[in-house]
């Protein structure tokens, strides 16, 4: 399981438009959100941490 803070985080419609991006570039990921701190859990899936941050970063949610 990879973790990641997201500062940028902070409703239900950024999880859907992470949820999103991270579906298209890697349909297997499971993911968990702590919206409240800021943290998103990825498991389960094909792309390595350093891929994740970058569909992350794509998608306008930097990790910290």
């Amino acid at each position: 399981m990879l973790e990641f803070t997201l500062p940028d985080m902070s409703c239900g419609h950024c999880a859907a438009a992470i949820t999103q991006a991270l579906a298209a570039a890697d349909p297997q990921a499971r993911l968990q959100f702590d919206l409240p701190q800021h943290r998103l859990a990825v498991d389960g899936g094909q792309l390595d941490e350093a891929a994740l941050a970058a569909a992350l970063r794509e998608a306008g949610y930097p990790p910290a």
